[in-house]
């Protein structure tokens, strides 16, 4: 295989005690001429593999048939006002509605195909003060985290003239009487804006009519660079709660202020579990926490003078909280039983009054609004079966259909979803979906595309996607594995795929494959695998440890170097969940599964697809740059390596329709003439 030049720079640092070699370190200048030529001239060598695969035109036409179909989100409302997102199925990005009231008619409040011609920029977020009188809106540049913040008033649909520069990972929180917001400022890169680190943001307030540059610091530690911030403004009350986090870890300090504090005062001043505000009402707070509760549960704080006193409202369950409404005064607690929803539905005092009933074997989604709301709406959508939207009267249960996706040459009942464990390496019973047509046999020689992700808390729940209906209508099995490292099954699910037990994540996914191939469901020969982000590590790791279980990897936008992750944009964020290569115990387990370091010469490897986008700025591209260069240099058999560049993309957020169809049908029409051949 003669894959384009890659100039390898000898370099060896050591790093406690370890000799550590990276000569394709100048690949992380990944703006600069030289690696934008390394990228043409891959992408052009990938594209003789992938752009006219047999099966490509055939997955294209098949999802522009089933994206030609209404989209829409779930309603929320604000005061008076209902808002929901809105796609006819011909728009690159999706429209917001608005209905200024309950018996006006829905008409679109913001069209971000307006915002470019090529779909490119994207509507990243909006935040709605409590009198829906004004709204915040951000726009993402070619799928950025960078945030440009903007106003409308909603009234007149006006445009104000504020706008909010250099915000990352942060939402407006309005203050009550809608003059100003606090949002979560970063100070303006120096060198580079899709590659610099991202430490010491300052919490900020915004008044409305003002320019930025006199916006005023509500809150910064400049002792702490790694400390980010959230703010909730109870509505109704005085009270701030400001929430003091540290990278992606979910625990989290605890600090507040009244109207007449200069200064936020801690509450809880250490991460020792993780609070969260779910409401409040005369006089009482009401949280959710996993303090004593690793599968969470309901407190309440009464804040008297200096004296924090909680009570247990809903004490912790068997199974998992996903998610807490505080609606109708009841708190509406959704529970993940097996990676499935179930809805429960408490009193104020913490008494079970009822239970959802009709929706199982469903990921539920919604719920939203505000304590004393009668209605609301809610979601329901597993691996087979569309969305669904139902309006919910909670006084009596009753349940009515607002909106159901209805997708053209997409019939739910052709297909079978099944649930079911499987023993991993060290015994620990893991959950796995697996989906297919009905009318399949399920044979050896069954195409399979095996995914996961395992990491971060995150949960991958039972979720429609066209593009896995893609690959299922072309005769294959799609299974999900529930790995470890995910929220499934509470903190102790997550710790288990964390840190030091991070080996126990690859494990899972590569008994994952084995077990479907005892069973006679694909074989190493027919089976793909594929993750992004967290899950492109766990691909490119699995597929390195055991490269005869798979025919094609495809890792993309993955974390690969696990060495030096923390030193890009928020990469530091990470090391809750991975570790620090700063700690030589914590940097020898990175070294022992770092895809970018365990290449091996003289090993023959699947046929691998590394995929990423040029303005990625969460993991940034030199990760997979690295990882294919060289991967290239040392696989020692014909299987291809090939990388996929997307331009005008980032970790995956906002892509416009026209450029996710292109991805799928390249990517999965490769994949899947690999494992049918």
């Amino acid at each position: 295989m003669q894959y384009p030049e890659s100039e390898k720079n000898y370099l060896v640092e050591d790093i406690h005690g370890y000799e550590v070699e990276d000569s394709y370190r100048w690949l992380e200048d990944f703006t600069s001429d030289k690696s934008i030529d390394w990228v043409k001239r891959q992408n052009k060598f990938t594209n003789k593999f992938i752009e006219n695969t047999a099966y490509k035109d055939s997955i294209s036409s098949y999802l522009s048939d089933i994206w030609d179909a209404d989209s829409r989100s779930i309603p929320f409302n604000v005061s008076d006002k209902t808002f929901y997102y809105f796609n006819d199925g011909s728009w690159q990005q999706s429209k917001l509605m608005m209905r200024k009231c309950p018996d006006c008619e829905f008409e679109v409040l913001l069209d971000p195909n307006t915002f470019s011609k090529d779909g490119t920029f994207s509507l990243a977020g909006i935040s709605i003060s409590n009198d829906a009188k004004y709204m915040a809106y951000s726009i993402s540049d070619g799928g950025s985290d960078w945030r440009t913040w903007k106003l409308l008033n909603l009234e007149t649909k006006e445009q104000l003239e504020d706008k909010i520069l250099w915000s990352k990972f942060s939402t407006p929180a309005w203050e009550n009487d809608s003059s100003g917001f606090y949002y979560q400022k970063y100070e303006e890169p120096e060198d580079e804006l899709l590659k610099d680190l991202n430490s010491s943001p300052k919490l900020m307030f915004h008044k409305i009519g003002t320019n930025q540059n006199e916006d005023v610091v509500a809150y910064e530690n400049e002792d702490k660079p790694r400390w980010s911030w959230g703010i909730r403004v109870v509505k109704d009350s005085d009270v701030r709660f400001l929430s003091i986090s540290e990278g992606t870890d979910e625990r989290n300090r605890l600090y507040f202020k009244t109207a007449n504090d200069k200064t936020f005062k801690p509450i809880i001043d250490e991460l020792r579990a993780a609070y969260s505000l779910i409401g409040y009402k005369d006089g009482l707070f009401w949280f959710y926490t996993t303090e004593n509760a690793k599968n969470g549960k309901v407190v309440s704080l009464e804040i008297n003078g200096n004296d924090f006193i909680w009570k247990e409202v809903v004490a912790e369950k068997q199974n998992n909280i996903s998610s807490i409404s505080l609606i109708n005064n009841s708190f509406v607690i959704n529970y993940m039983v097996d990676t499935f929803s179930e809805i429960y539905f408490y009193t104020l005092e913490g008494d079970l009054v009822n239970k959802l009933e009709g929706f199982e074997g469903s990921t539920i989604s919604g719920f939203g609004g505000n304590i004393d709301d009668q209605k609301t709406y809610f979601s329901i959508n597993n691996f087979i079966k569309p969305k669904e939207i139902y309006e919910i009267d909670l006084a009596t249960l009753q349940t009515d259909l607002f909106w159901k996706e209805d997708l053209k040459n997409y019939d739910p009942n052709e297909f079978v979803s099944d649930f079911t464990f499987f023993t991993s390496k060290d015994g620990t019973q893991i959950p796995i979906h697996i989906s297919y047509k009905k009318s399949l046999e399920l044979t050896k020689d069954t195409p399979v595309m095996l995914y996961g992700y395992g990491g971060f808390n995150i949960p991958m729940r039972p979720r429609f996607s066209k593009s896995h209906a893609a690959w299922k209508k072309h005769n294959g099995v799609y299974a999900v594995v529930n790995l470890r490292g995910g929220s499934e099954y509470g903190d102790s699910w997550h710790e288990q795929g964390m840190l030091l037990n991070k080996q126990n994540v690859f494990d899972d996914f590569a008994y994952a494959a084995k077990f479907l191939h005892a069973s006679k469901i694909g074989s190493p020969k027919t089976t793909a695998i594929i993750g992004g982000s967290n899950g492109g590590l766990l691909v490119a790791a699995t597929m390195l440890q055991e490269p005869d279980l798979f025919e094609v990897a495809i890792p993309q936008v993955g974390v690969l170097d696990m060495l030096r992750f923390h030193k890009f944009t928020i990469g530091w964020a990470w090391e809750s969940d991975y570790g620090s290569p700063d700690n030589k115990v914590e940097f020898e387990n990175l070294l022992a599964y770092s895809p970018y370091h365990n290449i091996e010469a003289g090993k023959c490897y699947p046929k691998t697809l590394v995929t990423t986008a040029s303005r990625d700025d969460r993991v940034v591209p030199s990760h997979s740059f690295k990882f294919a260069a060289r991967l290239q240099e040392l696989q020692s058999c014909d299987n291809p390596v090939l990388i996929r560049v997307e331009d005008r993309a980032g970790h995956g957020a906002g892509t416009p329709k026209s450029k996710i169809i292109d991805q799928i049908s390249e990517i999965y029409g490769y994949a899947l003439q690999e494992v049918s051949s």
